[in-house]
This record gives structure tokens, sequence and C-alpha cells, in this order.
């Protein structure tokens, strides 16, 4: 299954080369092959002409490896490719933003562990974890991005104030108005204007729920991140492991869910 995480990890793969081949130290390798082949080729008799060429290639290869073994390096690039794909300067709302910088920490975190670990079944188990958790912070990232543009919108902000007060002017002239063609145009507009309200109170619930969800999905990562750091070998079978993804898995579908329900209101609102 196509993760937000397996994405970004090709793209990480060609980072993590480039970042290999960028290192000050390939470029010292590099130099010195070059210097010492033109101007010392044979140091002695026996040193064949490719010996130079040869260990630097060796020498490349080395920071290569060390390059794409380096858990933690490698668990920066791909929270860089993370930070670039969920940008968290793109939110203004100060609390949101470091709700998203804190997610992103997470990941950075479990990333280092997972390949920190030798190659086996827990390492396997961790990798499953951060594939889930990278959609998690996903979801965690778009509510964050709507609920920082509804607190951002002035109009929306504007039609919350006059609304309810266009209603209220349009319903009491409505009980005055004599005239039928006057109070069907009344009507009419009573009925528009009763449907945007609606539609705003709607929108204005699912934010409030929108934020106390938030709140209660980065507290459940806090706590999922915990519990990463205490699983080991004896756990990768165990009901303890399985309950974790089963959380994950949880969490992931409650916000698809809430977002769902907020494009569904903001979609109505457009086409209203």
């Amino acid at each position: 299954m196509s993760t937000t995480r397996s994405t970004l990890q090709k793209k990480a793969q060609s980072a993590i080369l480039q970042h290999a081949f960028m290192r000050w130290e390939s470029a010292v390798v590099l130099a010195g092959t070059i210097l010492l082949t033109a101007f010392l080729p044979r140091p002695f008799p026996s040193w064949p002409v490719w010996g130079w060429p040869l260990l630097g290639l060796v020498g490349l290869a080395i920071l290569v490896y060390t390059s794409l073994t380096d858990a933690e390096a490698n668990a920066k690039v791909l929270l860089g490719l993370f930070r670039e794909q969920f940008a968290p300067r793109k939110i203004k709302d100060p609390a949101l933003r470091q709700d998203v910088e804190t997610a992103l920490e997470y990941q950075r975190r479990i990333e280092a562990q997972a390949r920190g670990q030798r190659s086996g079944a827990l390492r396997d188990r961790l990798e499953d974890t951060a594939n889930q958790l990278s959609d998690w912070i996903s979801n965690i990232y778009k509510l964050a991005s709507r609920l920082d543009g509804y607190r951002q919108d002035e109009l929306l902000a504007r039609e919350r104030e006059a609304v309810p007060r266009e209603v209220e002017k349009l319903a009491a002239r409505r009980k005055v108005e004599s005239d039928p063609a006057i109070q069907r145009e009344l009507d009419e507009v009573l009925e528009s204007k009763g449907r945007q309200w609606q539609t705003l109170r709607a929108l204005d619930t699912r934010m409030q729920q929108a934020a106390l969800q938030l709140e209660q999905s980065m507290a459940a990562l806090a706590t999922v991140h915990s519990q990463v750091q205490l699983i080991d070998a004896r756990d990768v079978d165990s009901s303890r492991s399985d309950r974790l993804e089963a959380d994950i898995r949880e969490q992931v579908d409650r916000l698809n869910d809430l977002i769902g329900s907020i494009n569904e209101i903001s979609e109505e609102m457009r086409n209203a």
C-alpha cells in the first residue's frame, strides 16, 4: 500500500545519494585523487597507473556507504522532504504551526529509531509504524491548514457577524410588509440567508470539532511516540504492538472523516 512516507522515500533516495557526493569529504577525496594522479602518478615503481583512481573510487564508495547507513542523517533528509511537503511556515497561526513542527519532530525521531535497528522483524515493524505515522501527520497538516485558513478568513468572519443581523432585519420587515409581491421576494431572500446561516454554523461547529480533534490527536501522537520508544524485539509479535498499529489506524481514519466532512461543507458554500 502506497503511503505518504513511501512516496517521499523514493525522492529521499536520490537526495541521500546527492548528499553523499556533495559532502566535503567527497570533494577532498576527489581533489586528492586528481592531484595525485596528475603530479605523483607512480610514487614507487611497482605502483600501477590506476592506483590512485582505484583508491579514490574506494574512498568515495566508503563515504557513500556511510551516508546511506547513517540513521540520523537519513532521517534528517526524509524530514526535510516532509517539511517541504508539509511546510509549517505556510501556517500563520503560531499554535497550529507548532503542532505541525512537533508532529514532524516525532516523525524524525521514529525514523531515526527505525533506521538505527539492524535488519529484522523489529526494524520491519518500526518501518511499518513510520509508514502509518506519515499518513497521520499528513492528516494533521491538512487539518491544521484548514483551521488556519478558517481563522485567517476575514470574509467568513464578517459573514458570521453580519448574516444573523441581516436575517433578523429581514424577518422584522417581513412581519410588517403588506405587499404580496414583496413578501414573496422577502421569503426567498430569507430562505437563502437562512441556508447561508445554517451552513456557516455547520462549518463553525466542524471547525470547533477540528480544533478539539487536533488537540486530542497531538496528545495521542505523543503517547504513540512514547510507546514506540519502549518497543523491543520481544514486542514485535505481541498484542501490544498490534494495539499500537490499531491506535494509529484509528487516528488516521478519524482525521480523514473529519477532513472529509469539512470539505463537504466548504463545497456546499462554494456552490450556494
